[in-house]
């Protein structure tokens, strides 16, 4: 049975996915099961198709990758997003996280990097470029009450700190002195408290109410 990382690309330029089905395939591993040229493609094809990862750009015609993206990860089983864009500091990459995805990449990232992120978002085990993540919330400088924050205990608390600055389970564990596993269910209750797909999206909420700061 195969273990490889299954890409879907989604972006509205042909160069572009040309480019990154070449860089995705060239590696062992990793496989582009289909690509689409808008929004509404990527959803329908990440249903029929199944990728465990969706390359999304944010600008495409009739939907974008923000609604695609939000189509996408309201599903069960739903595939990991990394938003592709050319702007970092841009207001669309923070909906688009607030939408599910867990991460972006910049259009002029290198192939190694790309590789990079698909590997990270596809373990879902440590933050794609957790710095990156907090300079957008910090320059966004918005604040929201997350009930789910005041209900984690010291140590889910500590967790998600940890989080924060980006360490995977086995960083944690060496750090708090603990089993993997047992920091595996820290992040789950912290995930389900939060309500949040994932370790992005619980990172996003941390910032935006107070509980770590982005600066």
């Amino acid at each position: 049975m195969s273990t490889s990382i299954r890409v879907l690309l989604a972006d509205d330029e042909d160069l572009i996915r040309t480019g990154l089905r070449i860089i995705v395939e060239s590696e062992p591993g990793l496989s582009v099961v289909g690509e689409a040229a808008d929004g509404a493609a990527a959803v329908s094809l990440a249903r029929s198709l199944r990728p465990d990862v969706v390359l999304m750009d944010v600008r495409m015609p009739a939907v974008d990758g923000i609604q695609a993206t939000r189509a996408l990860t309201a599903a069960q089983g739903a595939p990991k997003v990394v938003v592709v864009t050319t702007f970092e500091n841009d207001d669309y990459v923070y909906e688009a996280l607030l939408a599910g995805a867990s991460g972006f990449l910049l259009k002029r990232a290198r192939a190694d990097e790309l590789v990079q992120a698909i590997r990270v978002v596809a373990a879902g085990e440590s933050l794609l470029f957790p710095a990156a993540i907090r300079s957008l919330v910090a320059a966004r400088g918005a604040a929201r009450a997350v009930p789910g924050i005041g209900r984690l205990t010291a140590r889910e608390g500590d967790v998600l700190r940890l989080m924060a600055r980006g360490l995977s389970n086995a960083e944690i564990a060496a750090e708090l002195v603990v089993g993997t596993e047992t920091v595996k269910t820290h992040v789950g209750n912290v995930l389900t408290k939060l309500g949040a797909r994932d370790r992005t999206q619980a990172v996003v909420a941390a910032y935006e109410s107070g509980f770590v700061s982005p600066r």
